[in-house]
């Protein structure tokens, strides 16, 4: 009897111990994944707010330009107060002021961003129309800048101090620096117009030449993107070698990088496999951030070479002014710089943990 009153209680402590350590890691997963869903809905929260702020900030702040755009579709020729009355009526500009912002609201939140003053076609049109050129002209400088930028940066954070750092650290500082306007009329008065012994060797401006077709025609429009490409490649790659090379020093000095040595790697092998991937964190971000603002910083390298893109459409639009096709067009450039803003917010933690606890 004495055995069994001794025995008799045991299993329980067994049972209280089992149980909790089901239930442990059910509640480590809720824990884990919510903060980062908290984090993505408070950054797609903020970038619908951002795009809100847009739309407001664009109807009224082009409704401060000088100018009647009635007036100006006429082309100084004599019109009648009858015929700008009747011109107003047709674009909605006769209606009171909260009247014609609450129709582009409700419209723009549907797709439809009105219809051009000057070329009577859906303002959603004229932008379909112009992207692929702005998409060719950005995405080539974006993809030479990116990689000459991480490029050099590397090679500079590694050899730090050396001429070579001196020397593309200078250059970097001083061409991100110039204004893209300023060197774009400089290349063109070099080597479009030609100055001393240098000819012209690229087109003063446009896309293409008249009358090109197939492989020639690809030769042409290849012709012409040098110039405006070289501009913004100049100016562009010098934040992404600043960057990179800035975070690139900040890990030269860890202690996982001499353990890597102690244990016997070279010293590319440590710098490619540990030190540059840490260091393309910010660097990562940047990229996503420059995408979005060369779209949208486009506008005064194609017009100073008469590219026909966007940012030549806009400066088109913005003399006459052609309300409805600026307002859409800046409501464009901003959206894709909040767009990748936003992706830049999201895609971090995935890359850095603690980033979004």
């Amino acid at each position: 009897m004495s055995t069994g009153t001794g025995t008799g209680p045991g299993p329980l402590p067994i049972r209280e111990t089992v149980a909790p350590a089901t239930t442990t890691p059910r509640r480590t997963r809720t824990t884990r994944t919510t903060p980062y869903l908290h984090y993505v809905a408070g950054k797609l929260a903020g970038a619908l707010v951002s795009l809100l702020a847009v739309l407001i900030t664009g109807f009224f702040l082009f409704r401060l330009i000088p100018g009647d755009p009635v007036r100006t579709m006429t082309g100084g020729r004599p019109v009648s107060a009858e015929q700008l009355a009747a011109y107003r009526r047709e674009f909605g500009l006769d209606l009171p002021l909260w009247q014609q912002f609450t129709d582009y609201c409700g419209k723009a939140l549907t797709g439809d961003l009105g219809t051009s003053y000057q070329f009577r076609t859906p303002v959603l049109d004229k932008i379909t129309e112009a992207l692929p050129n702005t998409l060719l002209l950005t995405g080539t400088a974006f993809v030479l800048y990116t990689a000459l930028g991480l490029t050099l940066g590397t090679r500079s954070a590694w050899r730090h101090g050396r001429l070579g750092d001196r020397l593309h650290t200078g250059l970097a500082l001083t061409l991100y620096s110039v204004p893209s306007f300023w060197l774009g009329l400089l290349l063109v008065i070099v080597f479009s117009v030609g100055a001393g012994p240098v000819p012209g060797l690229f087109p003063t401006g446009g896309m293409e030449d008249a009358g090109t077709e197939g492989f020639a025609h690809v030769v042409d429009v290849a012709h012409h993107l040098v110039l405006p490409v070289l501009t913004l490649v100049a100016v562009e790659y010098g934040q992404t070698l600043l960057v990179t090379r800035s975070a690139l020093l900040d890990e030269m000095g860890s202690d996982y990088l001499t353990t890597a040595r102690a244990k016997g790697l070279r010293d590319d092998a440590v710098r490619r496999r540990h030190a540059v991937p840490n260091a393309l964190l910010p660097t990562v971000t940047l990229i996503f951030v420059n995408l979005g603002r060369t779209v949208a910083g486009v506008i005064l390298v194609e017009t100073v070479f008469s590219w026909p893109g966007l940012g030549g459409l806009f400066y088109q639009a913005l003399s006459v002014p052609d309300l409805p096709l600026v307002q859409g067009l800046f409501l464009f450039f901003a959206s894709a710089v909040i767009v990748m803003n936003t992706l830049a917010d999201l895609v971090y933690p995935l890359l850095d943990p603690r980033v979004g606890r």
